[in-house]
């Protein structure tokens, strides 16, 4: 590997040490349904974000509070102190399709209609909200 590229791999390892993230994959419910609700809490300080999907009455709600939960116990593995209220927000929040399963369905008449099971991959980036607001005061 040349010397650039090392140095690009290193200054990337370094920024992702700095984040906590967490990430599900393979979630049998359609990314579109998990779009909904990672909506609702995308940009919100973490505990405030937990108690919006306690009360949601959407099943991927469930499944996105338990990520989350994974999230922020990462970062308290990493800064190795218990998380504070207001210091943590969702920084990224993305749903991404995973592969399809394709069944067939039998129809009349002879057919097969195609039946496309989706699935999705979540990825959720929480970071400290005094490290945000010290580095937009430096520029």
């Amino acid at each position: 590997m040349g010397v650039r590229k090392r140095l690009a791999a290193d200054q990337r390892k370094q920024e992702q040490r700095e984040i906590a993230f967490a990430k599900l994959t393979n979630i049998p419910s359609s990314p579109r349904k998990m779009r909904l609700v990672a909506d609702m809490v995308r940009g919100k300080e973490v505990f405030r974000a937990l108690g919006i999907l306690k009360f949601s009455n959407k099943e991927a709600a469930a499944r996105l509070e338990k990520l989350l939960r994974s999230a922020i116990a990462n970062w308290e593995a990493k800064n190795e102190k218990k998380a504070e209220s207001g210091e943590l927000y969702i920084s990224t929040i993305f749903v991404n399709p995973a592969p399809m399963l394709k069944r067939l369905r039998p129809a009349p008449q002879g057919r097969g209609y195609r039946i496309r099971k989706r699935a999705n991959h979540v990825t959720v980036v929480v970071d400290s909200i005094e490290k945000d607001v010290k580095n937009h005061n430096e520029d």
